[in-house]
């Protein structure tokens, strides 16, 4: 595969994909060797290559290593605990909104509870992480999933009870 055969974008230096997800590029080709896609020497393997995850100039140069498909290297990466930065940020951004939230302000009339509604699902566990490691005793309710005959109504006659805090008789 050439870079040509692929959106220009998508394929980058070990060093801008290392930079994606806020790590050095050594740090990301150590990965990428445990992965078993990058030589010691600093090449692609054949693996990488015939997977279509890397590309490497012909003849190989020492100054010129391959370049990185960013969308097949990335679920590797993130296999090893990384975020790309946007999501680190936006993570980030949800603690720091949730937490000022449910510490409360006279001036603020809206909860974190209301405005966790709003936080994307993929966003749950890591943001309650963030939660938990700023001391903040709110955490995300985890999303529910939906199951055959559980639907709206479900959700609604729970949010009602949480909302009124006793039933009715």
């Amino acid at each position: 595969m050439t870079p040509s055969s692929s959106h220009p974008a998508s394929w980058v230096s070990l060093t801008a994909l290392g930079r994606l997800y806020g790590i050095s590029a050594v740090q990301c080709g150590r990965l990428l060797h445990d992965a078993g896609l990058r030589q010691a020497d600093g090449t692609a393997t054949d693996l990488a290559l015939e997977q279509g995850l890397a590309f490497q100039h012909q003849p190989a140069r020492p100054r010129h290593g391959p370049l990185w498909a960013e969308q097949g290297c990335g679920p590797i990466l993130e296999a090893n605990g990384l975020r790309p930065m946007a999501t680190h940020t936006l993570v980030q951004q949800w603690v720091t909104l949730l937490s000022a939230l449910d510490e409360g302000s006279p001036s603020i009339c809206t909860t974190a509870a209301e405005m966790a509604s709003d936080l994307p699902t993929e966003l749950v566990a890591p943001v309650n992480q963030g939660l938990r490691a700023v001391g903040s005793a709110f955490q995300v309710p985890e999303p529910r999933r939906n199951r055959a005959g559980a639907g709206r109504g479900a959700r609604h006659r729970s949010s009602s009870v949480s909302n009124e805090g006793s039933t009715r008789h």
